[in-house]
């Protein structure tokens, strides 16, 4: 299978590192993506922060391009719009969705609406210095870029043209301070709807049981067989 994996905020696609090995191994096909803006260099134009509609773009054209497999296209945390905006228009080119410990938006919602309050205060401190980019936070992984503040305030557009599909898996990281999801993991748990998975080591699943996570989406893989 073929799994196009996009991280959360201020994070590049270095972050799936350990999970696209344990992929690899088994001869699935990996593409770990890092959005625009947040490249290893830093942004081609400090001036002009990337939006959540080119991060949905970037993420359409790269699933797009490839062959005509299945796809699980994953995302993480801020990422859970994007691959939602994607699903939007490609959904045909998709196997599954896989949402990590992430926003699952409906029409008109944003990260910043759907957010806690703790990320709110975060994203308002962390762009100060200039409106424009969301400072990293302490405790990330020392490659972090500061996050483009448009990706997180503009809203999603979804026609509901792929409503109900493809089938959606939510990878829950357990209860963690200032979770925005908490409300999110216990309506999904219950909705037939969806699969569900916890593994409960906080948000950042990739970094802290890559093992564990590999293993949730070979089960994906298995069911879109």
């Amino acid at each position: 299978m073929r799994f196009v994996m996009v991280p959360g905020g201020w994070q590049g696609g270095w972050a799936f590192d350990a999970v696209a090995a344990e992929l690899r191994r088994d001869g699935h096909h990996v593409e770990a993506v890092t959005l625009s803006g947040l490249e290893p260099d830093g942004p081609a134009d400090t001036d002009r922060p990337a939006n959540l509609d080119t991060h949905i773009d970037q993420v359409a054209e790269i699933v797009d391009r490839g062959d005509a497999g299945p796809v699980a296209l994953c995302g993480h945390s801020y990422a859970g719009l994007v691959i939602a905006g994607v699903a939007d228009r490609l959904g045909d080119r998709l196997g599954r969705l896989v949402f990590i410990d992430a926003y699952v938006p409906d029409d008109g919602d944003s990260c910043w609406s759907l957010t806690s309050d703790t990320f709110r205060e975060l994203f308002v401190a962390g762009s100060r210095a200039d409106g424009r980019w969301v400072a990293v936070p302490e405790g990330l992984d020392p490659r972090a870029r500061p996050h483009p503040l448009p990706s997180l305030l503009q809203s999603v557009r979804l026609a509901g043209r792929c409503a109900g599909s493809p089938p959606r898996t939510f990878v829950s990281g357990g209860p963690w301070p200032g979770s925005p999801f908490a409300a999110l993991t216990e309506r999904l748990r219950h909705d037939a709807d969806w699969r569900f998975h916890e593994i409960p080591v906080g948000h950042n699943i990739a970094r802290r049981d890559p093992r564990g996570l590999a293993s949730v989406l070979r089960a994906v893989a298995s069911d879109a067989a």
